[in-house]
């Protein structure tokens, strides 16, 4: 895969992720700050407004905000920098790995742009459950940031696979 192709599809994952995400928070705020959850699906899915202080599920809340942004910059800026560093030197990066990196970084992103332009917070407006069990309030970033990570683990599990079969026929 040539240099210009993996940067505009990295550029192409990076932007829709982060135009869906603040959209759909963008219009989760409009439309449900001042309303009752909404159920779907037999309250399998329930869209409801919640600002969250913390990180993923409300992880660090509690850490003061310029400590949790410093620590979401850092992580957002070394998946950048990891995206720069294989769309520019490796020729052979697989897509799916990239398709990962990109989801990865875009979701970081949509949350880190919530985490400055809202003092500090992320807008979440989704849940997901079956009677009392539910899961945390998530947004669209954390979605992708999960599909990222997916992908990464498929990704690093298919070498894990390749490298147990050479040394056993070793």
């Amino acid at each position: 895969m040539n240099r210009t192709y993996r940067i505009c599809l990295i550029g192409i994952l990076l932007l829709s992720t982060i135009g869906c995400d603040q959209l759909t928070k963008k219009v989760a705020k409009a439309e449900l700050i001042s309303s009752a959850p909404i159920s779907l699906l037999n309250d399998l899915i329930r869209f409801e407004y919640a600002e969250n202080p913390g990180a993923f599920l409300s992880i660090g809340e509690n850490l003061p905000s310029p400590i949790l942004l410093l620590f979401s910059s850092l992580l957002v800026g070394a998946v950048i920098l990891l995206l720069v560093k294989l769309s520019i030197q490796k020729r052979n990066v697989k897509l799916t790995a990239l398709i990962g990196l990109s989801l990865l970084a875009g979701g970081s992103l949509g949350n880190l742009t919530d985490r400055v332009l809202h003092n500090g917070v992320v807008v979440d407006f989704m849940s997901v459950g079956i009677g009392r069990v539910r899961s945390g309030i998530f947004n669209l970033a954390d979605i992708a940031i999960l599909i990222g990570v997916f992908v990464l683990m498929l990704v690093i599990g298919k070498k894990t696979d390749k490298i147990d079969i050479a040394s056993r026929r070793s």
